[in-house]
């Protein structure tokens, strides 16, 4: 699906009409110039890439995050999530952070040396025996996850990328680990604690609030130390958490944001695609095509086209209320650009490439993106100004390229490398950004700038990491295979040519739908479904099966090209011409 404007996609036609011996030879100068564009750029991450990490291991190994702006360290693991530091370790110095998340990023970036001494150094050195009061989510998804990967493309037989002494040191790690999790699932409700002591567990009086995310996103590495070790109690009680999440919906198939562990009631009502719920959509659906279990897909697409239905307002993603359906907050979170890289799993292409182009609306409209985006006074909200070199909106301009194939994102991802280099690049690193309209600087490099950022940009430009690999990505960019023994049931769409699997006529006609089918619009389909409709998976019905209405409220998304549908003065919805 080449996506390029509509005055070039006229040319093109006519061009091959005119002279397809002569177009050929322009593709193929084409091809050459974007080749050697995508080789340059690609060295420009790797530089990026290596600043960042030489700057941490100089002035801040093996503690956890480095300060490039006065070359020193921070140990904030046990800060990540904890706004307001409390609780905070007298005596913890680091758990090297920075490297473990870095792990992966060496490995796609070609350098298994520096992947090998990191995986020794952490195998003789790391320990979880402190004091230290750690965000559940945060630990899980930067250091399990971290671990968990690493560990896998450590023993990955077909590359050999660890030559001295490796014996599962990285797994027996991340199940000491997983063992100090599982004290924060010991509730009446099997939602855990948002914060966990990892030498004593939860705490005395310790907040019984957390996050939708914070207990709906632990599946993908839980599941796979499951399934790594043989020990079923980390996805046991992950899937407990989110099967438990689930049951708590609204009758709109929406969850909130906050909510209270012991008593399983909601706090905070308002809900939308970004902070504090965002991976649990990501995790539904990435759960489904790395275990394969069919109440995964079915949580996803009615959380999915319930999203489709109350957030969404044209491209952009509001907020609302899990109750009624009613818009409370509009507003663009930096954490929403996540949102189109998920949709192109989905294969619901048009709209990730309508969202994705708002998003780089406001990152040009500002140079980066800020946190916070007022949707309704096109302003940036007034204490959420920072950039803190969040990966998002890199992550779905790699997805995108790669359904695409649309020159269009390499000139996103160059606009990217640029900004980056000229606001954040400092001597001693990438520093964060405080304020978006002054540009001034925050002393942290956070960790995902190394497990994400780099990597998604160089992924864009060079993808040689993915040939031959069948793997989904966690939220926090760690790569996991996509294994036949960890199914109950392959996804359709991930079954490697070389897998075959009897599959029956029933089985393959249920799961057929806009969203495994790439429709998106619904256009003229050549495919025989029999009595079955398929719809496009952008397509959101009128309210009333005779489409009549009383206001905007009561019209969906077309099918046919994904647009709005608004109310008529005769009180019909439809696409209207306004003149």
């Amino acid at each position: 699906m080449n996506m390029l404007p509509s005055i070039l996609q006229t040319w093109v036609v006519m061009f091959l009409v005119i002279s397809p011996t002569l177009f050929a030879a322009s593709v193929s100068r084409v091809d050459s110039y974007s080749s050697a564009r995508k080789r340059h750029l690609r060295e420009k991450v790797r530089k990026m890439f290596y600043h960042a990490y030489e700057n941490y291991l100089t002035h801040a190994f093996p503690h956890d995050e480095l300060k490039p702006l006065t070359k020193s360290f921070t140990d904030s693991l046990s800060e990540l999530g904890n706004l307001k530091l409390e609780h905070l370790p007298q005596d913890y110095s680091g758990s090297a952070l920075s490297l473990i998340e870095s792990l992966s990023s060496l490995v796609i970036l070609g350098n298994n040396t520096e992947f090998e001494r990191g995986v020794l150094w952490l195998s003789d050195n790391l320990t979880f025996d402190v004091d230290a009061r750690v965000n559940l989510f945060e630990c899980n998804i930067r250091v399990l996850g971290g671990l968990v990967s690493a560990h896998i493309l450590a023993t990955d037989s077909a590359n050999r990328l660890v030559q001295g002494s490796y014996n599962n040191q990285l797994l027996t790690l991340a199940e000491d680990l997983g063992r100090r999790f599982l004290p924060a699932f010991n509730t009446p409700t099997g939602l855990p604690y948002a914060w966990i002591n990892l030498k004593y567990g939860v705490i005395e009086s310790e907040t019984t609030e957390t996050s939708t995310s914070g207990c709906g996103s632990l599946i993908l590495e839980m599941g796979a130390l499951s399934r790594l070790t043989g020990d079923p109690i980390y996805e046991s009680v992950a899937l407990r958490a989110l099967r438990k999440l689930w049951s708590m919906r609204s009758s709109l198939n929406l969850v909130g944001t906050t909510l209270d562990v012991t008593t399983g009631q909601w706090i905070g009502y308002s809900s939308g695609i970004g902070a504090g719920v965002d991976s649990f959509y990501e995790y539904l659906f990435k759960a489904h095509i790395l275990f394969g279990k069919e109440d995964f897909w079915r949580m996803f697409q009615s959380a999915y086209l319930a999203v489709q239905k109350y957030f969404r307002h044209g491209p952009w993603y509001h907020e609302a209320d899990m109750r009624t359906g009613k818009a409370t907050y509009w507003q663009l979170t930096s954490l929403q650009a996540f949102w189109p890289g998920l949709q192109v799993l989905v294969g619901d292409i048009a709209a990730a490439n309508s969202s994705h182009r708002e998003f780089f609306y406001v990152w040009q409209k500002f140079g980066v993106l800020p946190e916070r985006y007022l949707l309704d006074h096109q302003i940036i909200h007034p204490t959420e100004k920072y950039y803190p070199l969040r990966p998002e909106f890199a992550e779905s301009t790699f997805y995108l390229y790669q359904a695409t194939k649309d020159p269009w994102y390499i000139e996103v991802g160059e606009s990217i490398v640029n900004s980056l280099n000229s606001y954040t690049k400092v001597e001693g690193g990438f520093a964060s950004i405080r304020d978006v309209n002054t540009m001034q600087l925050e002393d942290h490099q956070h960790s995902f700038f190394l497990a994400e950022t780099c990597k998604y940009l160089y992924l864009l430009f060079d993808d040689s990491f993915l040939v031959d690999r069948n793997i989904i990505f966690t939220t926090e960019g760690h790569p996991l295979p996509v294994l036949s023994s960890w199914h109950e049931k392959l996804p359709e769409a991930y079954i490697p040519a070389n897998w075959t699997f009897p599959k029956s006529e029933s089985q393959r006609r249920r799961r057929e739908s806009a969203m495994t089918l790439q429709v998106c619009p619904a256009t003229t389909l050549s495919l025989n479904h029999g009595d079955q409709q398929i719809e496009s998976a952008c397509h959101i019905p009128d309210v009333r099966g005779d489409h009549r209405c009383l206001s905007d409220e009561d019209c969906g998304v077309d099918s046919t090209n994904c647009r709005k549908r608004s109310c008529s003065t005769a009180s019909y919805c439809g696409l209207w011409l306004v003149t």
